[in-house]
């Protein structure tokens, strides 16, 4: 072996930086194709399940929980819960858990309070299909994956940053998901386009499925109050009110647009209320709005996930196929697992109505051995075998001996059967889904949207854009001179007035010779005396 000691340098750092990135990459900044989660999330929501018991619990206690499986703080897993939490579809909150509206942050993690909703105890967690490993320090087992039957990061959306990489997934509508889904397992072709909890209009012309390269431009509903007054009504994805109401105080302090006086009135809804200076055009303003301030910012998609450990750039259509294929998969593994349950139900009762309605629990008395008895009831069950599901163990014989005498004498051939009979129709059934697993899927997200589909319509309203022309609707609020000297510019004092003009403006000057010069607006500048 190479000694270690005497290893270059730069071969150290690029070994380490390497481990470093594989590290960051894979375990904290992109989501698994798996489940959709970091692992900061799937350790929050498995601690949850694990503490679940129907009431709220303290989000200091969940933290604390938690850090059993993760170890990078409390900080880091009380930001990933809120973040969570603020999403309203996984977990069920009370307290004050801030607003994505505004930018408020919670209250202390002493003070609020959380517990899984409904929707997540139904599409995340199966134990007898999950797969497990130790957790950090080996005392715990966590899951490598938890068993998500839904397309859950496209739904939430998500966004990190690794070494060299970084994701950036829009959510969509959990609605058209789901009807998307549906359309996959049917066939047909689908459409899905992203959806924000902050409403607004977005315009998906170069959209391209959320891979990289494309963009979105996403909107402020504004609305003309009267003559000299705007409301917005809804903000852009990733801005608050606060950066919205900063960036029009900006614009206005720089003179590209003029408003007198700006109020946010935000409450359930988003409304923030400009007064506009007399004489102002209303329209010219909300274009001016949309050209200088945050009502409109653009997005670049980035649909980054760790497909078999490995980073892969995939649209948005793709991930959502993987996802369908995925939850199809887990429902039949479920199905196998109740099926194998069922019938080790079936192969009990079985053994018990062979045992009594034989009487071989008679033939036992007289066995003076332990190995007699299991011998005697082993060959008086032998020839039964070929009825049964399957093979019989000594543990099932076993289980014969400890069937109380009460039992035995209050046992009901009829109702024994029932039972049987019931079961059987159970395992028909389970066996018949497995079967046509793809039909018994599209019931899975028909009741899924059945269920948990109320009150979740779509907030941003798809529609395209105009380009605007900033010089057009920037205000003309300078004035230009020319002088003898051959200066140009808005703060010569002894020139001759041109017009009014903004700083965004292009100045054409044709000089005597017929050369055509086009410039900027400036404070002053040399053109030439002819």
């Amino acid at each position: 072996m190479p000694d270690k000691t005497n290893q270059n340098l730069s071969t150290m750092y690029k070994d380490w930086f390497l481990d470093y990135a594989s590290y960051v990459i894979l375990e904290r900044a992109i989501p698994d194709i798996n489940d959709g989660f970091k692992p900061v999330q799937k350790r929050i929501l498995h601690s949850m399940r694990e503490m679940h018991d129907g009431r709220y619990h303290k989000v200091a206690n969940i933290i604390g929980n938690t850090m059993q499986y993760h170890p990078h703080g409390d900080a880091a897993i009380g930001d990933a819960l809120v973040s969570l939490g603020q999403k309203d579809l996984l977990i069920d909150t009370q307290g004050n858990w801030g607003d994505v509206r505004t930018g408020d942050k919670s209250a202390a993690p002493r003070y609020i309070e959380a517990r899984l909703s409904d929707f997540a105890l139904a599409v995340l967690f199966n134990k007898h299909i999950t797969r497990w490993k130790k957790s950090y320090d080996g005392r715990k087992d966590e899951p490598i994956s938890l068993p998500v039957r839904f397309p859950l990061v496209l739904s939430q959306g998500v966004e990190g940053i690794a070494v060299g990489l970084s994701t950036k997934v829009l959510p969509h509508n959990f609605n058209e998901l789901i009807k998307a889904s549906i359309a996959i397992l049917n066939e047909k072709s689908f459409k899905i386009l992203p959806d924000f909890q902050t409403g607004g209009m977005i315009d998906v012309s170069q959209y391209n499925n959320g891979k990289r390269g494309g963009r979105v431009r996403i909107r402020s509903h504004i609305d003309i109050v009267d003559k000299v007054t705007l409301r917005i009504k809804s903000i852009p994805y990733s801005i608050t009110t606060v950066n919205l109401i900063d960036s029009i105080i900006k614009a206005n302090e720089s003179g590209k647009i003029k408003i007198k006086h700006i109020e946010d009135n935000t409450a359930e809804d988003v409304e923030i209320i400009i007064s506009l200076v007399k004489g102002t055009s209303p329209n010219v303003t909300i274009d001016a709005l949309y050209a200088f301030t945050n009502c409109e910012v653009s997005v670049s998609p980035n649909c980054c996930i760790i497909v078999d450990n490995k980073p892969e750039f995939i649209s948005v259509n793709e991930l959502l196929n993987i996802s369908t294929k995925k939850t199809v998969h887990l429902l039949k593994k479920d199905l196998e697992y109740n099926l194998l349950t069922l019938d080790k139900q079936w192969h009990k009762l079985t053994l018990e109505k062979i045992f009594i309605e034989n009487k071989i629990y008679r033939e036992i008395e007289d066995c003076e051995t332990w190995d007699s008895i299991i011998n005697v009831i082993s060959s008086r069950i032998e020839p039964f075998k070929q009825d049964l599901k399957l093979e019989v163990s000594n543990e099932d014989i076993s289980s014969l001996t400890e069937i109380k005498i009460k039992r035995i004498t209050k046992y009901d051939s009829l109702k024994q059967n029932e039972k049987l009979f019931s079961i059987e129709n159970e395992i028909d059934e389970i066996k018949n889904n497995i079967k046509y697993i793809t039909k018994y899927s599209i019931r899975y997200f028909e009741y899924l949207l059945k269920k948990f589909g109320k009150e979740k319509d779509r907030k941003t309203e798809i529609t395209s854009f105009d380009s605007i022309s900033v010089r057009r609707v920037a205000v003309a609020d300078q004035k230009l001179f020319i002088n003898k000297e051959g200066f140009i510019g808005t703060s010569l004092k002894d020139g001759d007035y041109v017009c009014k003009c903004s700083k965004l403006d292009n100045v054409i000057v044709i000089l005597r010779d017929g050369t055509l010069i086009v410039t900027k607006v400036e404070d002053k500048k040399y053109i030439g005396r002819n």
